[in-house]
């Protein structure tokens, strides 16, 4: 019988568990969870991300058929593809959920945001402000003589690389609506 020596510091692996793995891989992934519209159900699906621990990055919610009483949540959110199984799985678990979607894993999906900016400052301040919403399609929607506030939607990384360029020329406050998606092609 011969005895296997393991040295210090050599990594000690299992001949059964020899794939690497990739649990601490980190994934965006953005969900569209179809919910009834009544009370509590927000609660219900924001609760299940807080009592397990999970980040919302992003959220939003809007009634999309008046009829029909369905409102729909849009979840960005960060985990390993373990976490983001969970996830959908205990989603799909909760009563008034309909449907969920996790658009990352279904295909390509188009992501906009709305976001509004004050942005204060004075002279050659205000002409750059003025020069970089233009280079970024953003639109003025209320001026003084100290301040604007810019309206700009798209992508959030957009959106962060326009509040990186105005915070040193006087970014003051921004709101921002969250991501709403949708996934591309006819289905």
């Amino acid at each position: 019988m011969s005895a296997l020596k393991i040295e210090k510091g050599s990594p000690s692996h299992s001949a059964y568990n020899l794939r690497p793995t990739f649990s601490d891989v980190q994934e965006r992934h953005t969900l569209a969870v179809i919910v009834e519209n009544e009370p509590g159900v927000l609660a219900r699906v924001v609760g299940l991300f807080s009592g397990r621990g999970y980040n919302i990055e992003s959220l939003t919610v809007a009634e999309v058929d008046h009829t029909g009483h369905l409102s729909r949540i849009t979840i960005v959110t960060t985990g390993t593809p373990q976490v983001i199984a969970q996830i959908h799985s205990q989603l799909g678990r909760i009563v008034s959920v309909r449907k969920v979607h996790d658009l990352t894993v279904e295909g390509k999906a188009v992501e906009r945001e709305l976001a509004l900016f004050k942005v204060t400052g004075k002279d050659d301040d205000r002409v750059e402000a003025l020069r970089l919403a233009d280079v970024f399609r953003a639109n003025v929607v209320d001026s003084t003589l100290e301040s604007f506030v810019f309206e700009i939607t798209g992508t959030p990384e957009k959106i962060d690389a326009f509040a990186d360029l105005m915070r040193p020329i006087g970014l003051v406050e921004m709101a921002r609506t969250g991501v709403a998606a949708l996934s591309r092609g006819s289905k």
